[in-house]
């Protein structure tokens, strides 16, 4: 119960791009296309920040390619945060990736009280280790499993069946981006849409242990598919 003349306390919600590194994403310009798409995104996001003060937006930012590393170390207020361009080189440590992201998503570091996290997981290939072990860690943390998982493929070389694993949710479909007005399109509307839904203070119950809002993507519109015609990857 809040008391009256009281507002209520902003609760962390975690946004986190998870970001396939390895050399094929060089290929086509798809690393560069994906710097610039989340770099014009961010003032987006600030503005759906503003306009729910009971969610305090954090981003970070987790690349893999030969084993996996926080590109961002430590979560960065959405008002503070600047993009720093990523590049590619190596493989695809996918798995590796999920189990650094495991580890972050236990409490602690993780708060009890937080609105669900929000991942979004950009692939254009095949995991090159154990994906499903890494998945697997993820989804043995509390906020792993309540997280609203979302994946773009990156081209048509992308591996489909992995990214629907890790979003887990047959109602909500792997995003394909096969040039880079589509990817545009989809990382403006993961950062707006999707956070504007999530970051609502009705999006879960207080603690992980709650019956938390699964997948807040369902009220909003997906953005139509780009005319393929235009597809370059």
């Amino acid at each position: 119960m809040v008391m009256p003349g009281k507002a209520l306390a902003a609760r962390p919600l975690h946004f986190i791009w998870i970001v396939d590194c390895s050399g094929s994403m060089e290929f086509g310009g798809k690393i560069q296309s994906l710097n610039e798409a989340i770099r014009e995104a961010v003032p987006h996001m600030r503005e759906v920040a503003d306009e729910n003060p009971n969610a305090e937006v954090l981003v970070r930012v987790l690349k893999f390619s030969d084993g996996a590393s926080w590109h961002t170390a430590h979560p960065v207020k959405i008002e503070d945060f600047v993009w720093t361009d990523l590049e590619a080189d190596g493989v695809t440590d996918m798995g590796k990736a999920m189990s650094v992201l495991a580890n972050e998503m236990k409490m602690p570091p993780m708060p009890e009280r937080a609105l669900p996290p929000v991942l979004v997981l950009l692939s254009d290939g095949q995991p090159t280790d154990s994906f499903q072990n890494g998945l697997k860690e993820l989804m043995e943390q509390k906020w792993g499993e309540k997280a609203v998982r979302l994946a773009i493929a990156i081209g048509k070389d992308a591996d489909h069946d992995v990214l629907k694993q890790f979003i887990g949710n047959p109602e909500i479909r792997v995003l394909e981006a096969n040039n880079p007005k589509a990817l545009v399109n989809y990382i403006k509307w993961v950062s707006t849409a999707v956070l504007k839904a999530a970051s609502n203070p009705n999006a879960g119950e207080t603690g992980a242990g709650g019956a938390g809002l699964q997948v807040p993507v369902q009220i909003v519109t997906v953005p139509a598919d780009i005319d393929p015609s235009d597809d370059v990857w």
